[in-house]
């Protein structure tokens, strides 16, 4: 995958990830950004849960992430998923849920990670755990308070739906220093343009 870096003035630092958005869609998804989910994503809800999250896991190692990550894609295809369900019954989770329908279809997922990448709440159940290894993470998380990542539009298979990744990272208020991040799917097909 090749990513084109955008300056956008001297306030964010975006990369672009394909072609398909280097048109009018990553102008519409920048402005999406800047006037709706960076004015949410500073919530108590998702900072104060991955504050504890940053705390609860600092001591897990590589191979912690990984068997963590391999539990939970195997609760996907099971009728047990006490991790999964656990997940998706906390606070932020359902805060993430309540912006996705606010959205009225604009949002078609939202999940927040972790330092280290692993999900700390989100609308809907990912196919992983870690997101670490993805430049969703690596992206923000690695690349500094001002980044943005807009990925390639992709139809999602089971919905259809032509959508696009917007990446932030999730930046503490109190000191000002990244803790973790999020990512928004979004139907570019309901972007206002």
């Amino acid at each position: 995958m090749r990513v084109w870096p955008v300056l956008l003035g001297a306030a964010a630092a975006v990369a672009i990830a394909g072609p398909a958005v280097a048109g009018s869609y990553s102008s519409a998804i920048t402005r999406l950004a800047e006037t709706d989910v960076k004015l949410w994503i500073n919530h108590p809800t998702i900072i104060d849960a991955v504050r504890a999250q940053n705390i609860q896991n600092a001591r897990l190692t590589t191979e912690d992430i990984l068997r963590l990550d391999e539990r939970w894609r195997q609760e996907t295809v099971s009728p047990s998923k006490p991790m999964i369900q656990a997940l998706m019954a906390n606070a932020l989770s359902s805060f993430l849920m309540q912006k996705k329908r606010a959205s009225k279809g604009l949002y078609t997922e939202i999940f927040v990670m972790d330092d280290k990448g692993l999900n700390v709440g989100q609308s809907d159940i990912t196919s992983d755990y870690w997101q670490g290894d993805e430049a969703k993470w690596q992206k923000t998380y690695l690349a500094g308070p001002n980044a943005m990542l807009i990925e390639t539009m992709k139809r999602d298979r089971s919905t259809h739906v032509l959508q696009s990744q917007l990446s932030l990272p999730i930046v503490d208020p109190e000191t000002g220093g990244v803790i973790g991040a999020i990512t928004v799917g979004i139907d570019v097909s309901r972007l206002p343009r």
